[in-house]
């Protein structure tokens, strides 16, 4: 390997996976990079619009772009793995291409676009296909004069509804298409009638909370949603001061407050939101926020839970504001007295779902201690993972130890009600159990381990914030569809799967992606086009019932060329990574990681033999579209859920429940994070400019930074670094920075005296500051919150292991770097163009990993 005259050597600390046998001599510096196809993308689409009417390749999902809504659905809404459809299951297997597609439902849209138009059809309801029950979209034809309709999905004709006709054109478009969105628009809304309101559960034959009320029957009426409060307020979370963080923090969402520079930030909730607040340790306890003194009731049947008030357990900030915030502010004072080491928490849970009364809504829980009293109560003598990692039993580790979660977790979703946990344990919590209830009812877990005030309120705080203000719905269904000739065969996610087509959610929101795999049933007419149709029947927080209906239509090929040519490897990674974070509670994580290294070279041979026969079987052939494709494979057998080393069981599962269910942006930083150098930032960088537009006019524009590659490699010791994984931001600190950099950037001129416990960038009058301020308050834009931030100085800090784990081209991580991985996939594809054979189990086991 050739050497860069400045660079850092890989710190000791960093254990990896050697390459067996003649290690290559390549520059690192001419491999193919992760991120010259990022940048690239995001230049060119900085001031251009994207138009998504089919037979064009969508922007990647991490550039910053204005997209069109021509009939066809945004790529925001939904990626596919190629942008043309391969027109036979053969053509498909022959590319190695998975074909998938993912669903972000309710994203969030620039600014700039037009948002989702609502359309309301009336009692009667939005038109639908009698055969297949699809939607009436753009790409539906209408025949016989308008009187009748063909799907575009099955193909069946429908008649049209006397008060839906109109006359035709010449052309056999409808005269009122421009009218109704519908018909020019790839994602709509439909208000819903009655028929499409959510069913009351059935009663069963046991009851795990009751109410005095009967049960009621039927369709359930939509009503606006409203949030349950439920607080652990055992000793720990009193001592560590968790409880005093989120009592302050969720003051300040509900109440809003006031920055130091004087500006005012709204509540985050609308004004007429009612909310209920829950406490729990050994007992359940229940407050009256309609009275001034805001009464405690408390219940002590953990067995069969009910709400022992039904007036005042909720109340609005507008009509209770004082009793809520006295509450708020007294509550660690009131159990700081008599504190207790033991919870309830799945009949806390329950006591939230008796508190609803069958309305629906969103839970958000918090705590910070394991279980042990109560259904589901948890063993707090935690399993030796050392000694079962790596082992049969391994699986065990990522399932809920106490069938009672999931039966939790649907009876949370039958209800319309989602779980957002809150966690902040200081030893074994079992996120594998715990976290079940989240993973099925669409809520999301945020997770401080060891929590430090100083440390994680701000980011908490600013996660509570995004909770609250992302675009976020309940009681929510949801199907994918597609046209003749293809099937949806599986689906990845965060949800609850009782059949083979609906996906139910208790709560669903702007930052979760669905994930479905499709096969071929038959084959596709290249003449014609593909098409996916996804809907989301749900009830907003406003308490409307909605459909929201995504379309998409795709070139059907039939060269295996034109395949590669419009792939997409953002999704397809995230494809790959979802298929295998299932498998983590399935099999050892050892296989995974193989299979993924089958997979990708599976995939590289399969453009050799399919576009590249001709080349000599000593190159390494790498389809333009999947460049990067190795990096990012090696990146995700790098990541928490399947990485070799010894990770705790609860991070893992933590990490499995976000990765399974992060936008593609987000995911594809995760995998390989943004990293950024300091102390090169043109002074003209990340600070507004004033630029002269194409019609003459001027406007200030923002120019951000290039990132650079994650590896020691690429960096000096006389710089500072910014790393950002989507979780976690890092300041790397060389040891031979210059003082007046950390001046301008810390307020310090001595390496030494920078503190590791430095948490918050420090505002300072310096352009260097300026700059990295604005970076991070884009980012901040870009994801709705803000993460961790550490230091870490060169050779110094324990942090630093940290950050030398998201330097994903380096030796590390239990697996090898990217230079070693790129020979091992070569030396696979030599094997078998050479010697024949293919890359099953056999192979693996001979392979040098």
């Amino acid at each position: 390997m050739y050497a860069h005259p400045n660079h850092i050597p890989q710190p000791p600390h960093s254990a990896g996976l050697g390459y067996k046998g003649l290690r290559p001599r390549i520059d690192p510096a001419q491999v193919p990079s992760p991120i010259d196809s990022f940048e690239r993308d995001r230049i060119t689409w900085e001031d251009k619009i994207f138009l998504t009417l089919p037979g064009s390749h969508a922007p990647l999902c991490t550039s910053n772009y204005v997209a069109v809504d021509q009939g066809n659905a945004s790529p925001k809404f939904v990626r596919v793995s190629t942008w043309n459809m391969p027109s036979t299951s053969k053509l498909a297997s022959d590319c190695k291409i998975p074909i998938a597609a993912i669903f972000q439902p309710l994203t969030e849209l620039d600014p700039r676009e037009e948002p989702v138009p609502v359309v309301d059809t009336g009692p009667s309801g939005p038109l639908r296909c009698q055969k297949c029950r699809g939607y009436v979209n753009t790409w539906c034809t209408w025949v016989a004069g308008g009187n009748r309709w063909k799907c575009n999905l099955c193909r069946h004709e429908n008649d049209v509804p006397p008060e839906y006709f109109c006359n035709l054109d010449a052309n056999n478009l409808r005269l009122d298409y421009l009218q109704r969105p519908e018909l020019h628009k790839g994602t709509v809304d439909f208000v819903v009638p009655e028929e499409y309101w959510a069913q009351y559960p059935p009663s069963g034959l046991t009851f795990p909370y009751v109410s005095s009320d009967p049960p009621p029957t039927g369709s359930r009426p939509p009503v606006q949603m409203d949030y349950v409060f439920t607080f652990d307020v055992t000793n720990q979370a009193i001592d560590t001061g968790f409880l005093q963080a989120i009592c302050e923090s969720l003051t300040n969402a509900l109440f809003g407050y006031t920055l130091e520079d004087g500006t005012s930030v709204e509540p985050s909730i609308p004004p007429n939101t009612r909310i209920a607040i829950i406490t729990f340790d050994e007992t359940i306890h229940f407050y009256d926020l309609s009275s001034e003194l805001t009464p405690m009731l408390v219940v002590a049947d953990l067995d069969e839970m009910y709400a022992p008030i039904s007036t005042g357990l909720f109340a609005s900030t507008v009509e209770h504001g004082n009793n809520i915030r006295l509450l708020l502010a007294n509550l660690p004072a009131r159990f700081a007295q008599t504190p207790s080491r033991n919870t309830a928490l799945a009949s806390a849970i329950r006591g939230s779902l008796a508190a609803f009364s069958r309305r629906g809504g969103h839970t958000l829980l918090f705590t910070s201690t394991l279980p042990t009293l109560g259904p589901g109560a948890l063993s707090p003598t935690p399993p030796n993972e050392q000694e079962i990692l790596d082992t049969e039993k391994e699986v065990t580790l990522h399932k809920p130890r106490d069938k009672l979660w999931l039966d939790l977790a649907e009876e949370c979703v039958d209800e319309g009600v989602g779980v957002t946990l809150f966690l902040a344990p200081n030893s074994y919590l079992d996120i594998g159990s715990l976290g079940a209830v989240a993973n099925y009812s669409g809520g999301e877990i945020f997770f401080h381990p060891r929590f430090e005030s100083a440390r994680d309120r701000v980011p908490l705080e600013s996660q509570l914030l995004r909770v609250f203000r992302r675009t976020q719905v309940f009681n929510c269904t949801l199907r994918v569809r597609a046209s003749t000739g293809l099937r949806i065969i599986k689906h990845y996610g965060n949800f609850l799967k009782r059949n083979t087509t609906d996906l139910e959610f208790g709560v669903l929101d702007a930052d979760k992606t669905i994930t479905t795999e499709i096969a071929h049933t038959g084959t596709l007419d290249p003449r014609g086009q593909a098409h996916l149709q996804c809907t989301a029947l749900y009830t907003t927080k406003e308490g409307q019932r909605r459909a929201r209906v995504i379309n998409l239509a795709l070139n059907v090929v039939e060269l295996a060329a034109n395949v590669f040519q419009y792939a997409d490897m953002e999704t397809t990674i995230a494809f790959f990574t979802r298929e295998a974070l299932s498998k983590v509670p399935e099999q050892r994580i050892v296989i995974t990681r193989d299979e993924l290294t089958e997979k990708c070279s599976s995939l590289l041979l399969g453009y050799r033999n399919q576009c590249a026969a001709a080349t000599r079987n000593s190159q390494l052939i790498i389809p333009e579209a999947y460049r990067a494709l190795p990096a990012f494979i090696l990146a995700l057998q790098k990541s928490k859920p399947l990485k070799g080393r010894h990770v705790s069981s609860d991070v893992r599962n933590y990490e499995l429940h976000k990765m399974n269910a992060m936008d593609s942006r987000a995911l594809i930083h995760h995998l390989y994070p943004r990293l950024m150098a300091l102390h090169d930032l043109d002074d003209a960088i990340a600070l507004p400019q004033e630029e002269v537009r194409e019609d003459g006019s001027k406007a200030e524009v923002v120019r951000y930074p290039s990132c650079m590659r994650d590896s020691h490699y690429f960096m000096e010791a006389g710089g500072v670094y910014l790393i950002d994984n989507e979780e976690l931001i890092m300041f790397w600190v060389g040891s031979s920075v210059s003082p007046s950099i950390l001046q301008d950037l810390f307020g310090l001129d001595d390496f030494n005296q920078i503190s590791p416990h430095t948490y918050h960038l420090p505002h300072i009058n310096s352009t260097l500051s300026q700059q990295v301020r604005n970076i991070l308050a884009d980012r901040y834009a870009q994801r709705g919150r803000l993460p961790k931030m550490m230091i870490a100085r060169q050779n110094q800090d324990g942090t630093e292991i940290e950050f030398s784990d998201m330097l994903v081209e380096d030796q590390n991580n239990g697996a090898m770097s990217y230079i070693d991985y790129l020979a091992v996939l070569h030396k696979q594809i030599t094997n078998v163009l050479n010697n024949g054979g293919s890359f099953g189990p056999a192979a693996m086991r001979g392979s040098p990993w």
